[in-house]
C-alpha cells in the first residue's frame, strides 16, 4: 500500500461500469469511503458562500458524460474535447509543483503520456489563468483536472474562485453536450473509486514540526477525517516537517463539508503546534471523532 493515503486497484471504463460490475465496486467503495453503502446518497454542494473563512488549495477532477472513462476513452476525448479552455495560457516555469501536477521547470516537461492509458498521448498541456491561480489539466488521470490555488490563507477566495471557475468549464461541456457524469449515489463519477462523489482534495501547507513527532499525530488526523501527505505531490515525504494536510473523504460529504474539514482540522492542528511549541500539554485539545 501507499505509505500515506489508502490506494484503489481497480479503475471504471465508464460511468456504467460501476453498476455493470458492482459486485466488484460496491465492496471497493465501501471499504474505501468508510462504510458507505450501495443505498447511500452523495450530497453535493458548490456554494462558496457556505464556507467559513480559512486557507488552502482545492483540487477536482472531472468525467464528461458519453466520453467514456479514461482508461477506454482518452484518445477520443481528447480530440473531442469541447472548446474554450484552450484560451487559457499553458503551464510555465513558474507555476509551482502542486499535488502531482509538475510545471516545466521542476520536473522537466508535462508527462506525455497518461498513467491510466499508457499508449495514448495526452497533447494538451495544463493551462492557467493569468494570475496562474486556476489551472485546467486535460487527460491527466481522468477527462479534467481543475485546481484552484494560491500563496497565503485565504482559502475563501481559492474556494470561490474554484467553484465559479468549475462551474464556468462545466457549462462549456453542457452546450456541447457532456455534462459532468453525476449519480444520486456515487455524485461525480471519476475513473478510481477512491475519487467518487466530489473528486475533491482540499489541500494546506503547513509547518507541523512538533505535532507531526507527538504519538497521537496519525490518531488525531483521523479524527479530523485527514490526511497528510509531503508537498511535492502523492508520492513525496515531508520536507522540514512541512505537510499536504487534505480531507481524506471524497464520498458521502460535500464539497463545502470536506473543505471545511480542513479549514477547521488545520486551525486546530496549528493551534496545537503553538501548545507543543511552548512545551505545553495537548491531550485536552484532542478532538472526538468526527
Amino acid at each position: 500500500g501507499h505509505p500515506f493515503i489508502m490506494t484503489v486497484g481497480c479503475v471504471a471504463g465508464d460511468e456504467e461500469s460501476y453498476e455493470v460490475f458492482k459486485e466488484l465496486f460496491d465492496p471497493v467503495i465501501q471499504d474505501r469511503h468508510g462504510g458507505y453503502k450501495p443505498t447511500d446518497k452523495h450530497r453535493t454542494d458548490l456554494n462558496h458562500e457556505n464556507l467559513k473563512v480559512g486557507g488552502g488549495s482545492p483540487k477536482i477532477g472531472r468525467g464528461p458524460q458519453n466520453l467514456g472513462g479514461v482508461p477506454k476513452g482518452l484518445r477520443r476525448a481528447g480530440k473531442g474535447c469541447p472548446s474554450g479552455v484552450p484560451s487559457m495560457s499553458p503551464v510555465s516555469p513558474e507555476v509551482p509543483h502542486y499535488g502531482g501536477l509538475p510545471s516545466r521547470g521542476r520536473s522537466g516537461g508535462v508527462p506525455p503520456v497518461s498513467p491510466r492509458c499508457p499508449q495514448c498521448p495526452l497533447g494538451v498541456p495544463p493551462r492557467h489563468n493569468d494570475n496562474k491561480t486556476f489551472l485546467v489539466w486535460v487527460n491527466e488521470e481522468d477527462h479534467l483536472r481543475v485546481i484552484s490555488m494560491e500563496k497565503g490563507g485565504n482559502m475563501k477566495e481559492v474556494f470561490r474562485r474554484f467553484c465559479v471557475g468549475l462551474k464556468k468549464i462545466e457549462e462549456i461541456f453542457k452546450k456541447a453536450g457532456h455534462p459532468f457524469m453525476w449519480t444520486e449515489h456515487l455524485g461525480y463519477i471519476l475513473t478510481c473509486p477512491s475519487n467518487l462523489g466530489t473528486g475533491l482534495r482540499g489541500g494546506v501547507h503547513v509547518r507541523l514540526q512538533h505535532l507531526s513527532q507527538h504519538p497521537k499525530f496519525e490518531e488525531i488526523l483521523k479524527r479530523l477525517r485527514l490526511q497528510k501527505r509531503g508537498t511535492g505531490g502523492v508520492d513525496t515525504a515531508a520536507v522540514g516537517a512541512v505537510f499536504d494536510i487534505s480531507n481524506a473523504d471524497r464520498l458521502g460529504f460535500s464539497e463545502v463539508e470536506q473543505v471545511q474539514m480542513v479549514v477547521d482540522g488545520v486551525k486546530l492542528m496549528v493551534e496545537m503546534e503553538k501548545k507543543l511549541e511552548q512545551k505545553q500539554p495537548i491531550d485536552d485539545m484532542i478532538p472526538a471523532q468526527k
